[in-house]
């Protein structure tokens, strides 16, 4: 996902040199939820395993950001009867160690340190989702390393273009109440991110294009609860709004034609991702089908979650 807890904020590759033992908690239920980090040279890389013995083909769950964590994406792990679901924090973020050194704050790590994850659990075969800056890792993953293993893709309100993505915030940004509109635009030009009209039209502008639950939901507070806002304004800057980061004319579009794997895109009618560019992305690809869930923004995951999660199940199930 994208974007900051907005109470308080608008909100050359690094080697891995090594892939340690895991941590693992024992448990006697071997079923049970297996929790731990990967050692890497960066640091430590918190992951959580649920349905270790499931008999279905694992699926690897990407969060977003840059510097969110897993939280809001834990309903994923339903999906555990049928098959092990892994979910992991990105470094910078959540249970996850953060580092000073923001030389590890970059795609090529990110995508080095998805490799090391997958490698760590040893899945030959594998389902990928990504969600938000999520699906941009993930198709950055691809790109390096291919689609030998990929069984399907998923990608949820994807970032795919930076520059695509600051052109439908716009775009949104124009169907706002007039006082809303302007208020953003003129803390953008002066600069003044902190502002306390500042954030409080950024919050509207979240609660009808991030989520548009009243209240919303736990899962997603603790995300913001446990977010890296340093990873968050070193990729991406202050707000949704405005790019000042090194995601800045970021672009994996050109992987799309390359992946032959069958791929499911979604959205929410009123996604950050708007419908209309998920079109475009979808026409990219080989094999590829979107879902649009109406009423629904960012987080249709959690807005439209029984639908969503019976999509996806059945979409997984296809291509076991």
């Amino acid at each position: 996902m994208k974007g900051l807890k907005t109470s308080t904020i608008c909100l050359s590759c690094v080697c891995l040199i090594s892939c340690l033992a895991c941590q693992d908690k024992e448990s006697d239920n071997r079923s049970d939820p297996q929790e731990g980090f990967v050692q890497l040279a960066s640091g430590k890389v918190w992951y959580r395993l649920t349905g270790p013995n499931a008999s279905g083909i694992p699926l690897i769950v990407v969060h977003g950001g840059p510097g969110a964590s897993h939280f809001y994406l834990e309903n994923l792990e339903r999906h555990a009867v049928d098959r092990p679901v892994l979910l992991y924090d990105q470094l910078g973020c959540g249970h996850s160690d953060r580092p000073a050194n923001s030389a590890y704050f970059t795609i090529e790590y990110f995508v080095e340190e998805l490799e090391a994850i997958r490698k760590h659990f040893n899945f030959n075969e594998f389902h990928l989702m990504g969600q938000s800056w999520g699906a941009f890792l993930a198709l950055s993953y691809l790109g390096r390393y291919g689609v030998d293993g990929l069984k399907s893709l998923t990608l949820s309100g994807p970032l795919i273009s930076s520059d695509l993505w600051l052109s439908d915030q716009q775009f949104w940004i124009d169907q706002l109440p007039v006082e809303v509109k302007d208020t953003i635009r003129k803390y953008e030009a002066s600069g003044d991110f902190a502002s306390a009209a500042y954030l409080e039209a950024m919050d509207f502008f979240y609660r009808r294009h991030l989520c548009r639950l009243d209240p919303w939901p736990p899962a997603l507070l603790a995300t913001f609860d446990n977010m890296g806002a340093e990873v968050y304004r070193y990729m991406w800057g202050p707000s949704e709004f405005t790019l000042t980061g090194t995601l800045k004319g970021a672009d994996v579009s050109s992987v799309l034609k390359n992946i032959t794997k069958p791929c499911l895109i979604t959205c929410g009618e009123f996604d950050e991702a708007r419908p209309e560019t998920m079109e475009i992305f979808s026409a990219m690809m080989l094999n590829s089908r979107l879902i649009v869930y109406p009423n629904a923004s960012h987080a249709h995951h959690l807005e439209a979650e029984s639908d969503y999660l019976n999509d996806l199940r059945n979409f997984l199930k296809e291509n076991d």
